[in-house]
C-alpha cells in the first residue's frame, strides 16, 4: 500500500524579495521529492496548494520557511486518496491573489478575524451577524453557510462592484466574510473598510478551517477546492462532485441524478449553451 497523499494549503502575505531565486530553489526540491501542485509568489506574499507525503512536503516546507518573511508558515492539512494535481508549477505573479485594487495591504492592514470556533459560537447564539459569501457563484452552488448574503460573482475581481450593491445598512452592521481557504478575504476585508464598513471580520483560515476545527454546524453542502477532488465534506474527505467534461461547472451527486447530465458530453448547467464562469464567456445559465 502507498504512503498516504497529503494535501497542503497555505498563503501568507509578506513583503518577499529575490523572487526568481526562490522560484528556482523551489522547484528543484520540489521535483526532486516529486511533490506536485502550484506555488505562487509575488511581491505581496506565497500562495502554494500542494501534494505529496509527508517527508516529500516537510522538505518544501523547510524551503519555504527560509524565505525571509515565511519563518512561520503552517500548513492546512487534508488526506486523498492521490495526488490531486498532475504537475508542479511554480510562479511568479504581481499578486498572489488577483484583485488590482490599489491601496489594499493585506501584510500591513490587515482585516480583523474571527476564529472558526468563536464564529460557531456565536452562530449558536444567534448573535446579530451578516455572513457574506465572497466566493464566486459556482463555487456557492456546492454549498455555504446557512443564510449568507450571497454576492453573485463570476470572478473575485468582480467583488468590488458587488460591494456597492450592498444594503448601505450593513455599513455599520456586524459582518463575517469567508472564502475558500481565507486568501480571498485577506482582500475584501480591508477594501470593504476601505469602503466605510466599521465592523467587518473574517473567517480565520475559511471554510476549510472551520471544517477542521469545528465540522459542518451551520453549513449546508460540501465546498468546492480548486483541484482534481473538485469538493470536500465538512470531514474534509473528497466526496463523490465531478465537473462536466463540456462546460467544466462542478456538479454535487444530486446533479449528476438529472437528466440533463450525460458523462462526458452535458449536464444541466450547459445542456442549452455554456454558462458564464469557469473561464467560459457565455451569459449566466
Amino acid at each position: 500500500m502507498s504512503a498516504e497523499i497529503i494535501n497542503h494549503s497555505c498563503y501568507k502575505f509578506a513583503p518577499l524579495a529575490d523572487l526568481e531565486a526562490w522560484r528556482i530553489k523551489l522547484k528543484a526540491v520540489g521535483l526532486e521529492q516529486e511533490v506536485k501542485g502550484t506555488i505562487l509568489l509575488a511581491p505581496e506574499g506565497i500562495n502554494f496548494f500542494v501534494a505529496g507525503t509527508a517527508p516529500q512536503l516537510a522538505a518544501v516546507l523547510t524551503v519555504i520557511r527560509s524565505i525571509p518573511g515565511l519563518e512561520d508558515v503552517t500548513p492546512k492539512e487534508s488526506p486523498s486518496n492521490e495526488r490531486p494535481f498532475r504537475r508542479l508549477l511554480v510562479k511568479i505573479k504581481k499578486e498572489i491573489i488577483a484583485f488590482g485594487i490599489e491601496g489594499v495591504d493585506p501584510s500591513r492592514r490587515p482585516a480583523a478575524k474571527i476564529s472558526a470556533r468563536q464564529l460557531k459560537q456565536w452562530l449558536d447564539e444567534g448573535r446579530p451577524v451578516t455572513l457574506l459569501d465572497t466566493r464566486n457563484d459556482y463555487e456557492i452552488r456546492m454549498g455555504t453557510f446557512k443564510g449568507a448574503v450571497v454576492p453573485h460573482i463570476w470572478n473575485f475581481r468582480d467583488f468590488p462592484a458587488a460591494v456597492d450593491q450592498l444594503p448601505e445598512s450593513l455599513k455599520s452592521q456586524p459582518v463575517v466574510m469567508f472564502c475558500t481557504g481565507g486568501i480571498r478575504c485577506e482582500k475584501a476585508g480591508p477594501f470593504m473598510s476601505m469602503k466605510g464598513y466599521t465592523d467587518v471580520r473574517q473567517l480565520d483560515g475559511g471554510i476549510l478551517k472551520y471544517f477542521e476545527e469545528v465540522g459542518g454546524a451551520h453549513y449546508e453542502g460540501e465546498c468546492f477546492v480548486f483541484d482534481e477532488r473538485v469538493g470536500v465534506g465538512p470531514d474534509l474527505r473528497e466526496t463523490l462532485s465531478v465537473i462536466c467534461f463540456n462546460c467544466q461547472m462542478p456538479l454535487t451527486v444530486e446533479d449528476q441524478a438529472l437528466p440533463a447530465y450525460v458523462y462526458g458530453e452535458t449536464c444541466h448547467h450547459c445542456i442549452a449553451g455554456k454558462p458564464r464562469g469557469r473561464g467560459n464567456t457565455g451569459e449566466a445559465s
